[in-house]
């Protein structure tokens, strides 16, 4: 009886622990479970993030490309003004020497103006003097056509 006693509360300790090794379980396969959702939602999450980081890289290429190609056309179009500055820059350079050498050619021609005209104010002189002798001349030749037709 004793020994039968003995069994019982064996049994009933091990009823006792199977009873707390099954909860134990059911609390694990619901931490599991839990742990098993969460690892879903996270891979979800990352899968997403994921995809999103590609697009951003996949618009960061896009970007990147049309920058690119911007910054080709923007060097090619400062390449063109600066070659467009530098032929300026020539004209320039071309111009102020031909205005150099036109300024010396009027400086020139205002000197030979002043000449021609200091020339023109003796000739007009020399003229109104020579102007003056001829009258006196005549004057001197009608005198003494007039002597020769009294003496005749």
């Amino acid at each position: 009886k004793q020994r039968l006693t003995g069994q019982q509360q064996e049994i009933n300790n091990l009823i006792q622990k199977k009873i707390a090794v099954d909860e134990e379980n059911t609390r694990l396969k619901n931490e599991f479970s839990n742990l098993n959702q969460k690892f879903k939602d996270k891979s979800k999450e990352l899968k997403d993030t994921e995809e999103c980081a590609q697009k951003r890289e996949e618009q960061n290429r896009l970007i990147i490309k049309n920058l690119e190609e911007e910054n080709k056309g923007l060097n090619t179009r400062c390449t063109d003004l600066l070659n467009d500055l530098e032929k300026l820059r020539k004209q320039e350079a071309q111009w102020k020497t031909e205005k150099s050498g036109n300024e010396a050619r009027i400086k020139n021609l205002e000197t030979k103006l002043v000449e021609a005209r200091e020339l023109m104010e003796e000739l007009r002189s020399t003229c109104s003097n020579l102007s003056t002798q001829l009258a006196v001349k005549k004057e001197a030749l009608s005198q003494k056509d007039c002597d020769v037709v009294r003496v005749k």
